[in-house]
């Protein structure tokens, strides 16, 4: 991005929204509350908007449920092949505990990654989603 691409009062003028497709919305909302120091914005067994400092950062969609746009994916398919949600965390401390807490699998533990110059820890959430918290490089 150059300087002139930059907007001037620093407002975003787009924001990632990400939307998962789980087997439980519940289930996995219940998860990332509790490692995202979360709340619900939503709430409900299809669908679920995650909160944090009062800004949606994760949907969670059941995968079965189609309603007007048809379904998200092929439940015989592992989930999120080729894709990593990527977190950078300021509580990246407290961030490793929750996550730890919560259980999840661990693919590759708290180390500092070479190339950025900051600490990651990598899992898996409940449905098999590779999941990245950073802290800030």
């Amino acid at each position: 991005m150059t300087v002139s691409d930059t907007p001037r009062n620093n407002t975003l003028t787009m924001r990632a929204q990400p939307l998962l497709a789980v087997d439980d919305v519940e289930r996995a909302g219940e998860w990332y509350r509790k490692v995202l120091n979360a709340r619900s914005g939503h709430g409900g067994q299809d669908y679920e908007q995650l909160l944090v400092d009062g800004h949606m950062i994760l949907q969670l969609h059941r995968l079965d449920e189609g309603h007007h746009h048809g379904p998200l994916g092929d439940p015989s398919l592992a989930r999120g092949n080729g894709v990593a949600i990527w977190f950078e965390t300021t509580d990246f401390d407290g961030t490793v505990a929750r996550a730890r807490e919560a259980g999840g699998d661990v693919v590759t533990d708290v180390h500092v990654n070479p190339n950025a110059g900051h600490r990651e820890i990598w899992l898996r959430d409940l449905d098999g989603y590779l999941v990245v918290f950073a802290e800030p490089g």
